[in-house]
């Protein structure tokens, strides 16, 4: 248990202290924030800190374990119609419980107040919940990835072309805030529960695919949403950032809040738990005590987590940005986003598991660190393409239909293995601080440069979520490439051979 939390304590700090640093310097040399401000993004970054340690060990304790075991339980009972009822429930559920997908809300509904958090919660919920169940039926049916990656992003870009303008980056930004530490090992855990249960012996589809088709779903949902509800999405204004983040006691008013929103956010995952415990798991007690304490950690996590979030680090973040979109040179904007992106990559967790899971699929050809670079380069670059599009006013049309042109073509030519690790993967990079940091800072850009958020800032998740699927399929052309010269050298020296005889 304490070597769980110390291992923790250690991913969360290096997650979030190199975008402390970063702060830290910019506040010290052309971007300062105000005396009140610092102390409490400091102590936002603490709780950040603590609260993802607390919140990762809990999933580890019960999250995770909970999903592996209905995943197993499912394949044991072989109904093939179980496994898609239980793909939408749990995938609307905990997608209700993910904290990326909660900050990205709060985020939308402090920019567009016409846009209910609540109903954007909903929408991006079904929508995960939708595609779970498109992902179920695939593996029994069999079919091909490729093509059905294909066909709906196809009809994602037909829909989204007739979605008002400023729904487009909020949209593409749920797709990628849903894979997150608590959605992934769910859908992953369902993924090969609905592989066994459907006898599949494709090792590309033996649970990998299962997360990269249920991204799509929310990016659907909230463009329906923008067809349908007809809501008020006029922008609001920066105005009280200073005043609103000034005093630390605003930590302790928001707490209440804050809990009341975490615990009724994972009240349908603890009913499903119990529904499933009393008519399909049946655990023993000891095994249940275990799961239950991992959900206490979790709502604790949680509820720190997103108090130093709303607190101090978002605010510190969106200030920042302000400050340095009202520099006379805000194309600096451009490089620091590009230093954001690179730190932000190799802090996350879920990319060195990302990177040892490419390098034994390729058996040992794509190194570690050759992937590692890859993806810190490309995400590196599209977090400062997302400033450009801040100081540019650029629409993101112009990123994300080729970005997702190209991503799509390479399908067509990559394994299938790594095709579907790179579209499970389109959310590795879009972590914590891509939710709460980086998506402030570029909102307070926006508005210090007079563009719109909703139209040039959001989106940047999207981006930061999107360079994988294209990296991880270039890596996967190369593994080919290499597997094809090792055949036809294995040839050549067997033809030798003959020759000799």
């Amino acid at each position: 248990m304490i070597s769980n939390f110390t291992a923790r304590f250690k991913e969360s700090a290096v997650s979030i202290l190199p975008v402390m640093l970063i702060v830290l310097i910019l506040h010290f040399t052309i971007a300062p924030l105000t005396p009140g401000q610092l102390p409490q993004f400091l102590l936002g970054g603490g709780l950040l800190i603590l609260g993802l340690t607390i919140f990762l060990a809990g999933a580890d304790i019960g999250m995770t374990p909970f999903g592996q075991m209905v995943g197993s339980a499912l394949a044991r009972k072989r109904s093939l119609t179980l496994v898609v009822l239980a793909s939408f429930i749990i995938g609307f559920a905990v997608t209700i419980a993910e904290p990326d997908v909660q900050v990205l809300a709060g985020q939308v509904n402090g920019v567009a107040p016409g846009i209910s958090r609540v109903f954007l919660l909903i929408m991006i919920a079904l929508g995960v919940g939708t595609f779970m169940t498109i992902g179920a039926v695939r593996m029994v049916l069999r079919l091909p990835l490729s093509w059905l990656l294909i066909i709906f992003y196809v009809l994602l870009f037909i829909l989204c072309a007739f979605v008002d303008s400023r729904f487009i980056g909020v949209a593409f930004d749920a797709g990628g805030a849903t894979t997150g530490p608590i959605t992934v090992p769910f859908i992953m855990a369902m993924g090969i529960g609905v592989a066994a249960a459907a006898k599949t012996d494709n090792e590309s589809d033996s649970g990998f695919g299962m997360v990269g088709l249920a991204s799509i779903g929310p990016i659907a949902a909230v463009a329906v949403m923008g067809v349908i509800s007809g809501v008020d999405i006029s922008s609001g204004e920066a105005g009280d950032l200073e005043e609103r983040s000034a005093s630390l006691s605003y930590f302790i008013n928001i707490m209440p809040h804050v809990a009341e929103e975490i615990s009724l956010a994972l009240l349908p995952i603890l009913l499903i738990f119990i529904v499933l415990q009393i008519f399909l798991l049946r655990m023993p007690s000891t095994v249940v005590k275990r799961v239950v304490l991992g959900f206490v950690y979790t709502w604790l996590g949680l509820i720190i987590f997103m108090t130093g979030v709303n607190g101090g680090f978002a605010y510190a973040g969106q200030t920042l940005g302000v400050s340095l979109g009202s520099l006379d040179f805000v194309w600096v904007l451009i490089p620091i986003g590009f230093v954001l992106g690179a730190v932000v990559v190799v802090a996350e967790p879920a990319v060195w598991v990302l990177t040892e899971q490419v390098e034994g699929a390729s058996g040992g050809y794509i190194a570690r660190k050759a992937m590692l670079a890859a993806l810190c380069i490309s995400v590196a670059a599209a977090v400062a393409m997302g400033m450009f599009r801040v100081v540019g006013q650029v629409s993101i049309w112009y990123v994300i239909l080729p970005g997702y042109a190209f991503a799509l073509l390479l399908t067509r030519f990559c394994p299938p293995m790594f095709t579907a690790i790179a579209f499970d993967s389109g959310g590795v990079a879009s972590g914590p601080m891509s939710a709460t940091f980086v998506l402030s800072l570029t909102l307070g850009a926006s508005y210090a440069c007079g563009g719109n958020p909703l139209t040039d800032a959001f989106g940047m998740i999207a981006m930061i979520a999107m360079a994988p699927l294209i990296t991880i399929q270039l890596l996967g052309l190369i593994f080919r490439f290499m597997e094809f010269k090792r055949a036809k050298r294995e040839k050549a020296k067997a033809m030798e051979v003959t020759n000799e005889r």
